[in-house]
Formats: C-alpha cells, sequence, structure tokens
C-alpha cells in the first residue's frame, strides 16, 4: 500500500510551485504578543524559528529551506511565520515560557500559547514540510462547532467558521456548505463568494463547478494566484479520492478540469496523479512508466526532485527488482550536478540494496569527500555506512 498521498502531496506543496508566487516564507514583524493577536484574527498556529547567530544549521536551513518557493507557498497560506534570535531581546523572553535546548528549534504554538509541536535540529525541504501538514493535524476546532450546528445554529459566519475549521481538520465539510448554500438565493454576494472559494475542497463537486463559474468575481477580491491554488488543491483531492478507492473516472476528471482550468499546470500534475493512482492500485508497471516520464519530462535537471522520486520508488516498491533499478537510476541522475554528500550516499545506498557493492563504495568514496567540509557529523554518517558496506 503506498504511503498515504505521498507524490501528489509533494507535488502541491514543493516539486511544483506556482510561477509567479512569492519566494520563501514571509516572517511577520512585530512583537510576540502581537502575533498571538494575528494568529488569533486569522485562526492560524504560529510557527516560530527560535535561533542563534552563530549555528550553521540554522544559517543552513534558513538559506536552503526557507527561501524554497513551495515552502513559502505552504507556510504562508497556513501558518504565522515568527522568526527570534533566541538569544536576545525578546528571544530570551521567548525562552522563560518556552525553554531551548537546541539550536534551531522550530515551534508550532496555537494562539492559545499552546505548544502543539516542537522538534530540535534542522530540516530538510520535504521533512520541513511533512512537519507543518503534522502540526495542522493537531488542531481541530470543528468540535466548537458541532453541538451548535445541530441545535439549529444557521448563521452565514457561523457556517462559514465551522467549514473552515472542517477542512483544516481534514474533514469532510461539502455536505454541510452545500446545505448552506441552497438556501442563498444570490451568491454572488461577497461573502458567499469567499464561502465557495473556502468550501470548494474537491473537483468532483458542486461546489467546484460554482468556484469555475464565479472565478473571476472571486479572483477580485481575494486573488487569481489564491484562486488558482485552490483549483490544484480541489484536483488533488480528487485525485486522492481516485487512488483510494481505484477509482480511475475519478482520476479521469482531476486530470481534465486541471487541463481545463490550470493547463500551465496540468502536465505535472497528471503524472504526479498518476503515479499516486498507479501505485496505489499496485501496477508497478505503470507506476513506472509514469515515474520515469515525470524524471524526463518534468524534473530532468531538480536534483532535489529526482532524490525524492528514487526514495519514494524504493521505499513504495522496495521488494521489486524494476523498482529498485528505477530507483538506482533516478538517484544516479540525481548526482549529476550534486554538490551535495547526502545525495551520493542516497545513490550509494541504492547500489548496496541493489547488489552492487563496488559501485556503492566508490559513490561513498566521493560522498565522504564531499562530507568533510560539513563537519564530523556528516562525515560519521557516510563513514558508518563504508564500514557496514566492507562487512558484506
Amino acid at each position: 500500500m503506498i504511503t498515504k498521498k505521498i507524490f501528489l502531496s509533494l507535488a502541491l506543496t514543493g516539486w511544483m510551485a506556482c510561477p509567479g508566487w512569492a519566494q520563501g516564507i514571509r516572517f511577520f514583524e512585530g512583537t510576540w504578543e502581537a502575533a498571538l493577536a494575528e494568529a488569533k484574527r486569522l485562526d492560524r498556529i504560529i510557527f516560530v524559528d527560535a535561533y542563534a547567530v552563530w549555528c550553521g544549521p540554522c544559517k543552513k536551513m534558513a538559506a536552503e529551506v526557507f527561501t524554497d518557493e513551495g515552502v513559502g507557498n505552504f507556510y504562508n497560506r497556513n501558518f504565522l511565520n515568527v522568526k527570534l534570535d533566541a538569544e536576545k531581546g525578546e528571544g530570551l523572553a521567548f525562552r522563560e515560557k518556552y525553554p531551548i535546548a537546541a539550536f534551531p528549534t522550530l515551534f508550532y504554538i496555537d494562539y492559545t500559547g499552546e505548544v502543539v509541536q516542537q522538534v530540535k535540529g534542522a530540516q530538510s525541504i520535504e521533512a520541513f514540510l511533512e512537519l507543518g501538514k503534522k502540526a495542522l493535524s493537531q488542531i481541530d476546532r470543528s468540535q466548537q462547532f458541532e453541538a451548535a450546528y445541530a441545535g439549529g445554529e444557521r448563521n452565514p459566519e457561523f457556517i462559514f467558521n465551522y467549514v473552515r475549521a472542517l477542512n483544516k481538520s481534514g474533514k469532510p465539510s461539502t455536505k454541510i456548505a452545500n446545505d448552506y448554500l441552497r438556501t442563498q438565493q444570490e451568491l454572488t454576494t461577497p461573502f458567499n463568494l469567499r464561502f465557495i472559494l473556502e468550501a470548494a475542497v474537491s473537483a468532483d463537486s458542486r461546489i467546484f463547478d460554482l468556484l469555475i463559474e464565479h472565478r473571476k468575481a472571486i479572483a477580485s477580491l481575494e486573488s487569481a494566484e489564491l484562486v488558482k491554488q485552490k483549483i490544484e488543491e480541489a484536483c488533488v483531492a480528487t485525485a486522492q479520492k481516485a487512488a483510494a478507492f481505484s477509482a480511475k473516472s475519478l482520476l479521469d476528471e482531476a486530470v481534465a478540469k486541471m487541463k481545463k482550468h490550470c493547463p500551465d499546470r496540468a502536465a505535472a500534475f497528471e503524472l504526479n496523479a498518476e503515479m499516486e493512482y498507479w501505485a496505489a492500485t499496485g501496477d508497478i508497471s505503470k507506476f513506472l512508466d509514469a515515474c520515469n516520464r515525470y524524471a524526463k519530462k518534468q524534473v530532468s535537471a531538480d536534483e532535489k526532485a529526482l532524490l525524492a522520486l528514487s526514495r519514494s520508488v524504493a521505499m513504495q516498491f522496495g521488494q521489486d527488482s524494476r523498482a529498485m533499478a528505477s530507483a538506482e537510476a533516478f538517484a544516479q541522475q540525481a548526482t549529476g550536478r550534486s554538490k551535495d554528500y547526502k545525495t551520493f550516499l542516497h545513490y550509494a545506498s541504492m547500489l548496496k540494496k541493489n547488489d552492487k557493492y563496488e559501485e556503492a563504495g566508490k559513490v561513498a568514496d566521493k560522498a565522504l569527500e564531499l562530507a568533510k567540509p560539513e563537519g564530523n557529523a556528516a562525515v560519521r554518517a557516510v563513514e558508518i555506512f563504508i564500514l557496514e558496506l566492507k562487512k558484506i
């Protein structure tokens, strides 16, 4: 069984960031109390990068992860982001309430001040995105609305907030949204247009059709980029539903709607959707065909995407020789212009799993050479791999 949503979630938040969107994370400028108030107004979790100016991993993450376009799209849309120098000024006061034992420490804090999640150490782009998604899944405000709704509360603002809370917690909201919209004679009011934008969570729905019908008006209220992102998210949700229920018709619908309403993203979306669908249905041949077309047509020069693809293929079908041959090929392709020891170490591990021990040793030696400027921890990681390889 495929790891849940692995390909399309990566496509949405990392590999396929929309051209024209702002690069990287935007950090809030203001006091901590102001950040709490703003997060409450926006109904968001606060992400805090607690760093030290001398910290190498902090600098590396700031330069390579926070500046990533896909990371920026995801974190700017879902969090209020704060950077704190934990060794001076307000950072010292922050540490009195939220102790820090290592740098960087990444906090996810609700606007109530409660820590939802905290992690020590620098993260890769993929791991950082997964941390954000995990943090979002741990806050469920929909329960605050359930009893009142069951008791007959139907104030439009209340229903909007209820639908938004359901969406954030990953619970179904379409029935409640449809019930509200059926009571509305005029759908083009600013409130109802924003309601449609919030409620359009899947492409196989009447509400998605309303989003398309009123796309220009909604874009004028919010932004064309936000509407485009919502269209893609809805198509992703339908493609994921197709994979979960082996419903090829839903996959075809999601792809067709991407081609029609988001054509500049449709080719990459289709390949990602096919990878997830064929992996979920266990058709390794069609899965690998989609992976190979994706690597050739979409990410042939993208080291990080190729590395992620190699890891995903190996994780899904590590016992299949055809899949492992592809995972090895993607890893080799990723090393083409790489200066990162981790990329070479991964390639060496793929060679090792494919019983190519002599080649694995040569690649590991290259990884060791690249690891030396990174410090003792990096060197030790490669040396452990080499020692294990020699024992075979």
